[in-house]
């Protein structure tokens, strides 16, 4: 349902990049996974590994699920294309940009 204001509404995104710094949000959907049925946001340095996001903040998410195994991620996508790139690179470098969405099948 659109929504009119019947004002001039001149407010800028309380979540726009410029406010995070050198962090950024990124999304994290489980694909396939009922009791993850949207994706979740984590607010994390742009500079952080891709490796070290994986192990440190999704797995810690994940393990929420009691089936959850960390060995069984695969399939990571970056919006609706598949994400290549190495373990070691940063967010920023595999092109994970502020509020980006990544997704993966377990």
């Amino acid at each position: 349902m659109t929504v009119k204001a019947l004002y001039d509404y001149e407010f800028p995104s309380a979540d726009r990049a410029e406010v995070f710094g050198d962090d950024q949000l990124v999304y994290v959907h489980w694909r396939g996974n009922p009791l993850f049925c949207s994706a979740a946001c984590f607010r994390v340095p742009k500079t952080m590994t891709f490796a070290a996001f994986v192990t440190s903040i999704v797995h810690g998410w994940a393990a929420s699920d009691p089936d959850f195994d960390p060995d069984s991620v695969t399939e990571w996508r970056l919006f609706d294309a598949p994400l290549s790139g190495g373990q070691d690179k940063s967010l920023a470098d595999l092109g994970i940009g502020h509020k980006a969405l990544l997704s993966f099948v377990a």
